[in-house]
Order: C-alpha cells, then structure tokens, then sequence
C-alpha cells in the first residue's frame, strides 16, 4: 500500500530525509496567509514613501492591523515548516499532524475579518469581499483534497543512518 502513494513521484521530489519536498500549493496558501506581513515589508523596503504601499492596500489602518493578527497562524506553520527536521522536539511533532487544521483555520480567520471590515466597517469592498471567498474556497478545497499535501501531512524526518 504504500509504495502506492508514491508512485507518482521522481527522485527528485524526495528531500535529503527521503520525505516528500512540502507541497508549492501549501507556500502559495501561506503567501495568501502572510500577505499582511510582506505588504509591510513591502513598504519598509521601499524608501520614497513608506505609507503608500500600505494605503493602497489597506485603506484604513485597522484592516491593515487586523491582517497582521490573522498572519500569526501562518506564522505558526512557517514555524513549523523550520523546525520540522529530524531532532525537533515533540510539540513540533503534535503540531505538524495538525497543520492542516491550523491553516483552515488561518484562512477562516482572515475571511473572517474582512466579513467584520465589510459589514460592521464598511473598509472592504463587496467584490474584494467575493473574490476573498473564491480564494479561501479553493485553498480549503486544496488543503482536503491534495494527495502530496497529506502525505506531507503524514510524513516526518527521521535520521537516516548514515
């Protein structure tokens, strides 16, 4: 059975701890994740005006503060893709098995509270407000259904002897 879930795979899908590499769909969902942090890197970086960047982006300074708490989880789970290695501790273990859990709930959270901007702030627009659930919809779909993201699930380094 289970030379089976790996069939699809090349050598070269495997890790130096014959684990298989993270799923690129987990780093785009964690980009959408983290998008509040790296719109504020965005603007620490760029010299000419720092407020710009995030005025365009965050029209009122809440929503922009709101992103960055609802960031934390995806932050958790960057967390977790640096500890995940052979001599993690044990809560990173625990942790790991409930990646998937984090995340959904990363992603409920941040749709979560551009619903609180839109209907209590009126600080999103209805169409950001639609295409934001589009996109959730579709990273919650990914997350259950993705074949490489539950082994990825599954799997965790173990030392190899040498």
């Amino acid at each position: 059975m289970a030379k089976h879930l790996y069939a699809e795979y090349s050598i070269e899908d495997f890790d130096k701890f014959d684990c298989l590499k993270m799923s690129k769909g987990v780093y785009i969902l964690l980009i959408f994740v983290l998008r509040g942090y790296l719109v504020w890197l965005m603007s620490v970086v760029n010299m000419k005006d720092r407020v710009a960047t995030l005025e365009l982006l965050y029209p009122d300074t809440s929503l922009f503060y709101l992103s960055l708490f609802s960031g934390v989880l995806g932050l958790f789970v960057v967390l977790l893709l640096s500890l995940r290695r052979p001599d993690a501790a044990n809560w990173v273990k625990v942790c790991w098995r409930h990646c998937r859990a984090i995340l959904f709930t990363a992603l409920l959270f941040d749709l979560g509270i551009n619903f609180i901007g839109y209907f209590y702030f009126q600080l999103v627009p209805i169409n950001f407000l639609v295409i934001q659930v589009i996109i959730v919809s579709g990273f919650m779909i990914y997350c259950y259904k993705s074949h490489r993201f539950s082994i990825n699930l599954r799997e965790f380094p173990d030392k190899l002897p040498e």
